[in-house]
């Protein structure tokens, strides 16, 4: 008499958020009954979209076990892969935020988030770029819906006066476009994004504010008296009480340089705002964005984010063990 073995099944209820030892595979993907690297009699197989069964039939019972996990491998190589939104896409940091994404297919379907016509054509055009206000809740409910994580990378941008004149040595003064100030773009914007989210069922969202939130005196606040940090630590809570899994990164001075080389520093409060590393590169926080997608150590945390010198320490490898230094929720 044959022998016969049961891989487990796992129900959608159960099922973790990353692949241990059995994945979900979708119904309309092929399964791998006929697959030449199995090649063996009286293989049966039946499956629904919340859970895979396998039953085996083979006298040997070595083999049995062998063709067990090349099958949970086959498996776990169709499982979904994270569907990622930027928003502020066309920003110089979204920008490399989508990206990084883009260049990690097998991970990753990214989407981006932009306010123009022109921002979008600047990024290459692409179907997966929405264009969208985020001050206009409905505008940007199509980009949200079915996406699994969000990237927020939304930011008032102060300008300069007219007629300001560099040769005189006088400081510029700056203001904000009419509709675009922090409180429209940093409060009331990312609020819209984060209830579209909620409603969405997104699992995860990562927020990108600035150091400088704990003291309301911050040169930054007086910049065309928009109050930036103030407006922008308000989404911040608005997020952490949301009950949405997030990361909020607290970015120090943000640098246009090559990224990947430099050790990363975590912090609280403004702490390494005292000290002489308080700048990052975009490129280094649009991967600390898109890592925190990937650890449960980057969940329900906020932190302030700054980098030591090209040369001083070692460059940053290991996010799980960076996020784990983290203890603060707000």
């Amino acid at each position: 008499m044959g022998m016969a073995t049961r891989v487990p099944s796992v129900s959608a209820a159960t099922l973790p958020n990353h692949c241990n030892k059995f994945c979900r595979v979708a119904p309309s993907l092929p399964l791998p009954v006929y697959c030449s690297s199995l090649r063996l009699p009286s293989l049966s197989l039946s499956y629904s979209s919340s859970l895979v069964s396998l039953t085996l039939t083979r006298r040997n019972e070595e083999g049995v076990k062998r063709v067990g996990r090349r099958f949970s491998v086959v498996a776990m190589a169709a499982s979904k892969k994270s569907t990622v939104l930027v928003t502020g896409a066309g920003g110089r940091t979204g920008q490399i935020v989508y990206k990084k994404l883009k260049e990690r297919p097998d991970q990753y379907v990214a989407r981006g988030l932009v306010r123009t016509e022109e921002s979008k054509q600047n990024i290459g055009a692409a179907d997966d770029v929405f264009v969208g206000d985020i001050r206009d809740a409905g505008s940007i409910v199509p980009a949200i819906q079915g996406i699994d994580a969000l990237i927020i990378l939304t930011s008032a941008v102060p300008q300069i006066k007219p007629g300001f004149d560099p040769t005189t040595g006088q400081r510029p003064e700056f203001c904000f476009d009419d509709g675009a100030y922090p409180e429209q773009v940093d409060w009331i914007g990312q609020k819209n994004q984060i209830d579209a989210a909620k409603a969405a069922g997104v699992k995860h969202i990562v927020l990108v504010g600035s150091m400088g939130g704990t003291d309301l005196n911050n040169p930054l606040n007086s910049l065309g008296n928009g109050n930036i940090l103030v407006w922008k630590r308000k989404a911040e809570q608005y997020l952490a009480d949301s009950g949405i899994p997030y990361t909020i990164i607290r970015a120090g001075g943000l640098q246009d340089k090559e990224g990947g080389l430099r050790e990363l520093i975590v912090g609280k409060d403004d702490e390494l705002l005292k000290t002489e590393t308080r700048t990052i590169t975009r490129s280094d926080v649009a991967e600390v964005c898109i890592q925190a997608l990937n650890y449960e150590e980057a969940k329900f945390k906020a932190f302030d984010l700054a980098s030591k010198p090209e040369g001083a320490g070692s460059a940053t490898k290991d996010f799980q063990a960076l996020f784990s230094q983290i203890t603060t929720r707000f």
